[in-house]
């Protein structure tokens, strides 16, 4: 029996813990044992982690580390990390390299400040796996490539590589010990190459596998807008982050209810920007306009019930909301940024636009004024094939 390790950084409720569970989901064969390690030891979706993987953490939070609660866990983790296996000088300095190599770049991001100590300070395990697999970059990656033993390593890049912060500096040549690479798309593919051009020959492309016979019976359950509003509903999925620009979602809410349409926008998610876009939201009167509405177990028959989806970030690695909506048969407004474009073609299933709320707004307004066309975008999304079962193969080369 082939046993085959996962990695991940967290079991948070967003969209690469999403495809994983999918993943697994597909890889249940009678000749393969599945394991799982969350370097994080936390998440709520480890309640949707299939029966037949086993979890390997000896402790496991299932509060999401963006409630206060979720966030004290994640304290205590770090420190034991920071204890755990010794090492403790290598664990500062990575700390202070990461922070220098940020301040160049002009961002500093606590995560990956911290993903060093994560990885060194994880548990360590005796048994050689047949393949180990990093499915996220980051913790997950310098995990697998340093203090796991197997006989194949492959990873998994979620994310366009260089905006979200990554340096070879903070790398350390882990990459160096993986026999395959995976990118999620061809764009994040592009991106991760454009800083390791010399592993072009080991890298591939790994699109999410989407179950869009599960997401279409979903979205027919209970559930959805509760509010009562009678106007036209705008909708984005997404985590509450600096990359998934709501800040200039909320500046488009102002010009379309400056222009007097009657629509308000809801928003599926939680993340570190909840107070700095409450406080906006306030500032530009916008409190029953734009509606953060939290995450949620079941998102379906929200998309079911919007009249628009819209998913205008700064960047993306590949959509598992966009695919979701598509599935689901919804007109999609994308900025036209890495990720997205790969998923729409402008004006034939969805529409790209650029980044700024006149842009957007404009888009809205257009489709939201032309019935005829917000349909015949609908249709064309719903007869996607996002579901890329055919992908598993790729991985499981690697254990012949």
């Amino acid at each position: 029996m082939k046993k085959i390790l996962f990695a991940v950084n967290t079991m948070g409720r967003a969209g690469a813990e999403t495809a994983l569970i999918e993943l697994l989901n597909a890889l249940h064969f009678p000749d393969y044992k599945l394991y799982l390690y969350v370097i994080m030891g936390q998440g709520e979706m480890i309640e949707r982690l299939p029966s037949h993987v086993k979890l390997l953490n000896k402790r496991f939070s299932s509060q999401s580390v963006l409630t206060r609660k979720g966030k004290g866990v994640m304290a205590r983790t770090i420190c034991k990390a920071f204890f755990r296996n010794g090492g403790y000088g290598r664990k500062l300095g990575s700390v202070f390299r990461n922070a220098e190599e940020m301040k160049k770049n002009g961002k500093i991001q606590a995560d990956k400040l911290l993903w060093r100590v994560l990885s060194d300070g994880g548990q360590r395990f005796q048994e050689t796996f047949d393949l180990a697999v990093a499915y996220l970059e980051g913790a997950s990656a310098y995990y697998v490539a340093e203090h796991v033993k197997a006989r194949r390593k492959a990873a998994f890049i979620h994310i366009d590589y260089t905006s979200a912060g990554y340096t070879r500096r903070m790398d350390q040549g882990c990459w160096d010990r993986f026999d395959r690479i995976f990118g999620v798309s061809d764009e994040v593919r592009e991106s991760f190459l454009s800083v390791y051009p010399e592993y072009e020959k080991k890298t591939g492309v790994f699109h999410n596998i989407v179950n869009q016979e599960a997401i279409r019976l979903r979205g027919r359950e209970p559930g959805g807008f509760s509010d009562g509003f009678q106007g036209k509903r705008l909708l984005t999925v997404g985590r509450l982050t600096w990359q998934k620009a709501y800040d200039i979602a909320i500046a488009t809410m102002k010009l379309l209810k400056e222009a007097g349409y009657p629509v308000r926008w809801y928003v599926l998610g939680e993340g570190d920007q909840r107070r700095a876009l409450e406080k906006q939201i306030g500032a530009l009167g916008l409190s029953e306009d734009f509606v953060l509405l939290g995450a949620v177990k079941n998102p379906f028959p929200y998309y079911m019930q919007a009249d628009l989806y819209i998913h205008a970030t700064r960047f993306e690695g590949k959509s598992i909301a966009i695919q979701e909506a598509q599935t689901l048969g919804c007109a999609v407004i994308a900025s036209d940024c890495n990720g997205n474009r790969e998923q729409i073609t402008d004006g034939q299933d969805g529409i790209l636009c650029e980044l700024t709320p006149e842009a957007i707004a404009g888009s809205i307004l257009r489709l939201l004024n032309n019935e005829e066309e917000r349909k015949r975008l609908g249709r064309k999304a719903a007869e996607k094939n996002t579901a890329q079962a055919q992908e598993l193969q790729m991985l499981l080369e690697l254990l012949a």
